[in-house]
């Protein structure tokens, strides 16, 4: 294994966190955002008030999303025994 693979390998890794970890992250944006404009309207600035509907939305995507997670590291998997096999 030389410096090129290891930096492909890492490269794989990362991009494999970023698009698995998306479902979830969009959901607890999209869910933050949207009451962060409900308490500006409305002037309640209670701090408590995101967590629960966060928590709830990260955890539907996860169950939405979890085909689609589970694929990408699923093929990292893959990508990785294929190149052990093959000794890099």
């Amino acid at each position: 294994m030389n410096e090129i693979d290891a930096l492909e390998l890492i490269r794989s890794a990362l991009w494999t966190i970023i698009t698995a970890s998306g479902p979830a992250v969009a959901a607890a944006m999209s869910v933050g955002l949207l009451i962060a404009l409900l308490q500006a309207l409305t002037q309640v600035q209670e701090a408590t008030l995101t967590f629960v509907p966060k928590i709830i939305a990260i955890f539907l995507a996860l169950i939405l999303g979890a085909p689609f997670v589970g694929s990408q590291i699923y093929t990292f998997t893959a990508l990785v025994y294929s190149r052990i096999e093959k000794g890099f």
